[in-house]
């Protein structure tokens, strides 16, 4: 394991599920990143940076979708045509963007459009530029701006907002909405499968419901 892995564990919250060993994790989750395996065996799930970040534990949790659970999929995946089979979604930001392993890479994926950006190529790496650039890639500031009006998020929420991030969208918490994880990525994939080969300016239907 890294420095920069090492580092982000050391500042992250307590363990969400209970410990298990890196052989463990690897055989449950064959695509799973030997780094990202010890890092689990160390903590087995967490959160940083007031919860804007939220890395899926092995097990299951009170505080979190477990692994098996979140990448199931019957769970939100099968919303969006196509979704990847290689894709092990191990964590994500404030508002429920994914980090993903896939491809010996590590990806982000939007869920307002359902497409995935390249990162970089470890969980090290990953790491790294979580430390650099934690406020943009988790969403810290409105995350902590949001709970500091309304109160910690409720376990298994994201903040999803009210005018979607892709359609202009205010990056404000008066834009946001707590909202049961699984929810918000469904509602987003509707969005996604409408705005998918639009030309721009065309008109679509979204509502989220709080």
């Amino acid at each position: 394991m890294g420095p920069h892995l090492r580092k982000l564990l050391s500042i992250a919250s307590e363990p969400l599920a209970d410990t298990v060993g890196p052989a463990e994790a690897r055989l449950n989750f064959p695509s799973i990143e030997s780094d990202l395996a010890s890092a689990l065996a160390s903590k087995n799930g967490f959160f940083a940076f007031e919860s804007a970040l939220c890395v899926f534990p092995t097990q299951p949790s009170d505080a979190a979708y477990d692994l098996p659970a979140w990448n199931h999929p019957a769970l939100w995946k099968k919303e969006y045509d196509l979704f990847p089979q290689n894709c092990l979604c191990f964590a994500e930001d404030a508002f429920g963007m994914q980090f993903c392993l896939m491809d010996g890479m590590i990806a982000g994926f939007d869920p307002e459009t359902g497409e995935f950006k390249r990162l970089c190529r470890t969980i090290e790496d990953w790491a790294e530029l979580i430390l650099d650039d934690f406020d943009y890639l988790t969403g810290h500031s409105l995350a902590h701006d949001w709970q500091k009006k309304h109160g910690p998020l409720p376990a298994k929420h994201r903040l999803v907002p009210l005018m979607p991030f892709v359609c202009g969208g205010a990056f404000s918490i008066d834009n946001l909405a707590a909202l049961e994880s699984t929810r918000g990525m469904t509602a987003r994939a509707d969005l996604a499968r409408q705005i998918r080969d639009l030309p721009d300016g065309s008109k679509i239907r979204f509502e989220i419901i709080p």
